[in-house]
Order: structure tokens, then sequence, then C-alpha cells
């Protein structure tokens, strides 16, 4: 699922046209990315949370020189779903069939 096709089923469902619903969608990343870059969490109750994570520095090998190098530490964004949510995919994934 893309983008583009969540806001026309929320666009669908809701009666709200597609602009409205994708500037809002926009403006919710942007929100999103602009918490985070702060070092803010957001927390989505039933959802799940987006958080910021601390990657410890560690040694990394360039394989072509075969020199070690230090990567430093570093925040990345991470997110981390609720245990409703969890719990729903679970109940509906078994559901459906193998993919090959």
């Amino acid at each position: 699922m893309r983008k583009a096709d969540i806001v026309a089923q929320i666009a669908e469902k809701t009666g709200v046209n597609k602009v409205d619903v994708l500037v809002t969608l926009e403006q919710f990343f942007k929100e999103v990315k602009e918490a985070l870059s702060n070092g803010e969490n957001v927390y989505i109750r039933g959802f799940g949370s987006f958080v910021v994570r601390k990657r410890a520095r560690k040694v990394g090998r360039h394989i072509k020189k075969n020199e070690a190098l230090e990567i430093p530490e570093r925040y990345v964004p991470a997110f981390k779903p609720a245990k409703i949510f969890v719990e729903m995919v679970k109940e509906n994934v078994k559901s459906l069939p193998e993919k090959k």
C-alpha cells in the first residue's frame, strides 16, 4: 500500500476530498519528523510510538581496503507498535494465504 492508496481510502471512507486528506497526512508526517528531530517521542494510543533510539559507537570494516573504521554513535528514528496493534496483525495475518 502506498501513500496515494491510503489517501484514497481515507477520502472514500470519510467523504473528505483527497486534497484535504493529503494535506492533513503530509502535515502529520511533518509534525512527527519535527518532534523526532527535536528529541521528542510521539505516542499514539492504540497505534504505537515513534521514538528516537541511540545507536552505540562501533567498529566497522572497509571491505575493499581491509581496514577498521569507527562508526560514531548516532540517533535513529524507530517505530514501536502498540500491543493491541500487534495482536490485531497477528490474528488477521494468520488467515491470509501464504506468499510464494
